[in-house]
């Protein structure tokens, strides 16, 4: 299939002779660089560009300079450039888009990867909303940036521009236009040593020299929030290596420089390509097996690649920095073990390395079949095993800057549900079935029944006995005798794992539990004790009630004749004066349209006590919420609180202490009044099951607000960034279903990590936390306003 300019006549009838000129000019090569499906968008391109009515100069930027994108990074891209020139039409001017296109071809060799592209154009537009006057002076100087900076090093040295000179475009011109000394500091803090765009050519040609081969590279970039790149790895063939290396400089030793660090890194991963012939599988093997079974695949190839170049032995040793002095984890006894297996020379008296030596050694006429890492790695986990020293997947890896992460060479066997379940494996269901009373008080109950039973009978009211059961009863239902409280239909949310770029589905449960009555005399001691500042926002909440239906008077064109406005335009005739035209008036019905759910933090930590004060956060979260209850109720719109904590994935605890229907009356006061602070704090998934409530309801706006003292942790997460790119993802989740989320933190070092949660805007840091109850009113009256 081939496709003709003329063709596509009537779509490109409306460019002028000298755009249409360009485009015949250009056409020959359009058609060299681009398929069939390519050239219908880039021809739709100029149609779209055409359409913006931003001159002939925009239009023939981009027939120029489209197919020059598309020979660097793929025709896949050419589409999204279109889509990301048409979508900043109405924000910036043509010039401004002109200048992105013409950049664009400069960006696409510099990444060299459509997704890093992409990414590219995704910065371009968040820098255009926040500072504007920027982006012309950073685009005239793009080539001199991308020479210095990956893209994370870019995205950061302009952000801090964009948030240092917010209000002053003078000094943000000069920032991004590299005229100011703070511009160039901030570039030499964020450069990095060694550009795999400026070395991958030479790459290249190492490895074709030394395997008479080609392998293909690509950039990968990890560093958008931290300085801290992907780790190189081998997908489809390709090997990814990291955009940016910077020189690799160990204690003592002597310092590896980036390129060197490449060859390194190239030469490893082409020989995995190279001497892997089958892959390995992982089936009944755990992590720890899987971990020692890498590092020896890993001396495997390099044993097999130095005895066809002896001189990648001190490449690779030179990155090697492990010592016997390293026993604190796996992973320290891992890299002795690795650096022992390549390294002779490396003196290591402890039991296990002298093993996994030994081992090594007795088949080194048997390695070019990798059964024999799965055969010595499964024998060394046994052996590392009786350590007793815990394994952490997550943080027990090589250090060597090298290596890759080895997936190339795993194998995972699909999981086949029919023949699960045709063997037995497949797990049984577990059936809540709802009961009448005499059903219930019948049927014979299983003692030994787990919460791994079957089938669960469940009763819509509480039971009570029959007869008193002596002095304990008092009135007592059986739930409460047998001190079980019941639960909910358990509830399943995903979570996202960042190392992996996936979601874990249906990884953390939620249970609502019922909420626990307290004394309601706790709450009317909060309402006296505030009673000052319950006054002062009288007036405020006064303004916010919906007013019902206004006139709206002096208006051009409205719905009926404003008689008084008629009346003065007559005299104004009658006198020879100009008449105001404004006689008409419309009436409008004010309403609010809101739905806000409350949701705290119920952690332990709520239970110490604020600095220098008698009473803790949980005490002062609780002035604060009925603070705000009698603020929301006095305006009228809809609103809930709940609360949550964890204890790990499989029990993420959801309390509901007033819900959207629910009056505020004693009931939910008296629940507020019971709250206690227990356990964790697995934010993602209190906050998927909070915007699971929001989704029910009807409201145009719908807001859900966090009330916490600390970061999301959970006893079974080690990884400190994990829960908070997890709950950083669930915020986006529900804020595709309309829910805008905003955070309120008593911790003091929030800064450092609540905004790339919640947004820049989406947060605010309570400094002195006695103020909460003062704040949490005032921040719901600016938010709905």
């Amino acid at each position: 299939m081939s496709i003709k300019l003329e063709d596509y006549a009537e779509l490109l009838e409306d460019l002028s002779p000298h755009t249409r000129d360009a485009l015949n000019v250009a056409w020959h090569e359009a058609t060299k660089v681009f398929s069939p499906r390519g050239l219908d968008n880039y021809l739709k391109g100029v149609s779209a560009i055409r359409g913006l009515g931003r001159g002939d100069s925009l239009v023939e930027t981009w027939i120029e300079n489209a197919p020059m994108v598309a020979k660097e990074v793929g025709e896949d891209v050419v589409a999204d450039l279109a889509t990301a020139s048409l979508m900043l039409a109405s924000k910036t001017s043509g010039a401004v888009i002109e200048l992105l296109l013409a950049s664009a071809p400069t960006a696409a060799a510099r990444l060299g990867d459509a997704e890093l592209f992409l990414k590219y154009l995704q910065f371009v537009n968040t820098l255009l909303a926040q500072a504007p006057r920027g982006v012309r002076p950073m685009l005239d100087k793009l080539e001199v940036l991308f020479q210095h900076l990956t893209l994370g090093g870019l995205r950061r040295w302009a952000l801090w521009g964009a948030h240092a000179h917010r209000t002053n475009y003078e000094e943000q011109i000069k920032y991004f236009g590299l005229e100011s000394k703070e511009s160039l500091a901030m570039l030499q803090k964020e450069r990095k040593g060694t550009l795999l765009v400026d070395v991958q050519r030479r790459i290249n040609m190492y490895l074709r020299a030394l395997w008479a081969r080609d392998f293909f590279m690509r950039p990968t970039s990890g560093d958008f929030e931290s300085r801290e790149g992907y780790r190189p790895y081998i997908a489809d063939y390709l090997l990814h290596v990291p955009d940016a290396f910077d020189d690799f400089a160990p204690e003592g030793r002597e310092p590896v420089s980036g390129p060197e660090l490449y060859r390194a890194t190239a030469a490893h991963c082409a020989a995995h390509v190279v001497e892997t012939k089958q892959p390995i599988s992982a089936e009944a093997l755990n992590p720890l097996q899987m971990a020692v079974i890498s590092v020896i695949e890993d001396a495997r190839v390099e044993a097999l690649s130095i005895r066809r170049f002896p001189g990648l032995k001190q490449l690779w040793s030179k990155l090697h920095v492990a010592t016997p002095e390293m026993n604190a984890s796996v992973g320290d006894y891992l890299n002795r073990l690795a650096r022992a297996l390549l390294d002779e020379t490396y003196s290591d008296s402890d039991p296990w390395i002298a093993e996994g030596r030994a081992l090594f050694a007795q088949v080194q006429d048997r390695l070019d079949n990798n059964h024999t890492s799965w055969e010595i790695g499964v024998q060394l986990a046994h052996s590392i095993a009786e350590k007793k020293i815990g394994f952490n997947p997550r943080t027990d890896i090589l250090c060597a800057p090298y290596r890759d992460d080895n997936r190339y060479f795993w194998e995972f066997e699909e999981f086949d549900f029919n023949k699960a379940a045709n063997a037995g494996y497949e797990s049984v269901k577990q059936v809540r079935k709802y009961v009448s009373v005499m059903e219930m008080a019948n049927e014979i109950d299983v003692e030994t029944a787990g919460d791994d039973a079957e089938e669960i009978w469940v009763l819509g009211t509480e039971l009570f006995p029959y007869e008193n059961i002596g002095d304990e009863s008092n009135g007592k239902s059986f739930n409460e005798l047998e001190g079980r409280e019941p639960m909910s239909d358990p509830f399943h949310y995903s979570e996202w794992d960042y190392q992996i770029q996936l979601e874990r589905p249906a990884w953390a449960t939620v249970l609502e539990k019922r909420a626990k009555s307290g004394d309601l005399q706790v709450i009317d001691d909060i309402t006296s004790k505030y009673k000052r500042e319950i006054h002062r926002m009288k007036f405020l909440l006064d303004a916010m009630q919906p007013q019902g239906v206004q006139r709206i008077r002096k208006l051009e064109d409205g719905d009926e004749i404003d008689i008084n406005a008629a009346i003065a335009s007559f005299i104004d005739i009658r006198l020879g004066n100009q008449p105001d035209p404004r006689i008409m008036m419309r009436s409008v019905r004010k309403t609010r349209d809101f739905s806000i759910l409350v949701l705290l933090d119920l952690s332990e930590s709520t239970n110490e006590k604020v600095q220098d004060q008698e009473y803790s956060v949980r005490e002062l979260t609780q002035q604060a919420c009925v603070l705000l209850a009698d603020a929301i109720n006095k305006v009228g719109d809809p609103f809930a609180i709940h609360g949550f904590c964890s204890d790990g994935r499989h029990n993420v605890e959801y309390t509901r202490f007033k819900d959207f229907d629910q009056h505020w009356d004693e009931v939910p006061k008296a629940k507020l009044a019971g709250m206690t602070g227990q356990l964790s704090t697995r934010m993602g998934a209190a906050i998927r099951h909070a915007g699971h409530h929001l989704k029910l309801q009807r409201s145009a706006k719908k807001l859900l607000i966090v009330i916490t003292d600390g970061e999301p942790a959970d006893i079974d997460v080690r990884d400190p960034q994990y829960l908070r790119y997890d709950t950083k993802k669930a915020v986006e989740e529900v804020a595709r279903e309309g829910v805008t989320t905003y955070c309120m933190s008593l911790d003091p070092r929030a800064d450092n990590y609540v905004s790339r949660i919640f947004g820049q805007k989406n947060f605010m840091v309570v400094d002195h936390v006695q103020r909460l109850p003062e704040k949490l009113p005032m921040l719901y009256a600016g938010l709905t306003r």
